[in-house]
């Protein structure tokens, strides 16, 4: 029986290559979640107005029969393993800001190419700013 070799002996950083794409994973994987679950209730309207026309049993069905949002759900649930994966390997001081910032900007991405927000030059440059700021804590 073979034991798995680590990906990282304990003390010793992965390679760079590996913590961009651990990283990536978790960023990806969120912003497609959250899109997904944006998506889905962009397509279901106002659940208060499905509320008071339905029933909080009506909203609940409105959301629960959308395949986007258990689309949404899956992929933030494979975020949140990949997050528990990167934690494992690298330095929470690096995954955190990396992860939640990156994900800032692709769902500034996501929102403008896939829901077809209006993301104005001031949002574009914060998140400028913060792949910016990701540059430099990773450097």
């Amino acid at each position: 029986m073979m034991l798995p070799v680590p990906l990282a002996q304990p003390g010793v950083r992965p390679a760079a290559w590996i913590a961009a794409a651990m990283i990536a994973a978790v960023v990806l994987a969120s912003s497609t979640g959250e899109i997904s679950i944006a998506a889905a209730m962009k397509s279901i309207g106002d659940l208060d107005a499905i509320r008071a026309r339905a029933g909080i049993l009506g909203a609940a069905r409105a959301v629960l029969g959308s395949p986007a949002f258990f689309a949404g759900i899956f992929f933030l649930a494979v975020a949140f393993f990949a997050l528990l994966f990167a934690l494992n390997h690298l330095e929470l001081s690096l995954v955190a800001p990396a992860s939640a910032s990156l994900t800032l900007v692709t769902n500034a991405i996501g929102g403008r190419a896939f829901l077809k927000e209006n993301v104005d030059r001031r949002r574009w440059a914060a998140a400028m700013l913060v792949a910016f700021g990701v540059y430099l804590l990773a450097h």
